[in-house]
């Protein structure tokens, strides 16, 4: 199973950011392309792994778009995306986020109180970016049914599943060995 995804993490170059090691990845980054049948088959993967029993997808732009848009279309289940921009809709929820190489703020709109959501995004790795929009969405009381990342990087997990209380699902883990990717654990 995941052998797309495993195939092209493991030819997935590294850079570095900081003291950061980086990998570009179709999932990831958008780039170099991204096939359809990599997004068929985490689509697949994930809704196997998540209950689907809800009223909403939820995705982190940019990079949760892609994987909620392949959810969506095989769930007919629909999606929200939470921005990265301010667009100052009645009860938009403004999210501060820091990761291991970026700040910034984010924005929750489209969301009801009681309302069944999964977070899906595309890769946990310090845990900085989910913990935020996990810790607004339980503060807004959305009820948060299921967590997953595709990818499992660093403590970023463990650092989410504490600070929050909801357990993280991913499809793999994977850590950067000599400038490699290399693949730890298939969930």
């Amino acid at each position: 199973m995941l052998e797309n995804l495993k195939k092209s993490l493991l030819e997935a170059p590294v850079i570095k950011k900081g003291e950061y090691d980086y990998f570009v990845h179709p999932i990831t980054d958008g780039i170099p392309l991204v096939k359809p049948e990599l997004l068929e088959e985490v689509a697949e993967a994930i809704s196997k792994s998540v209950n689907v029993d809800i009223d909403k997808i939820v995705c982190v732009e940019a990079m949760g778009i892609h994987i909620a848009t392949a959810l969506s279309l095989k769930t007919q289940i629909p999606f929200v995306v939470v921005r990265k921009r301010l667009y100052g809709l009645e009860g938009e929820v403004d999210v501060r986020q820091t990761t291991g190489y970026s700040r910034g703020n984010l924005y929750i709109n489209g969301l009801s109180k009681g309302e069944r959501v999964i977070l899906v995004d595309d890769v946990v790795s310090t845990g900085g970016t989910m913990t935020a929009v996990l810790t607004a969405l339980i503060d807004m009381d959305v009820e948060v049914v299921d967590v997953l990342a595709v990818i499992e990087k660093g403590i970023g997990k463990e650092r989410v599943e504490s600070e929050t209380g909801l357990k993280v699902k991913t499809l793999l883990k994977v850590g950067v060995k000599n400038g490699k990717v290399v693949i730890e654990r298939e969930n």
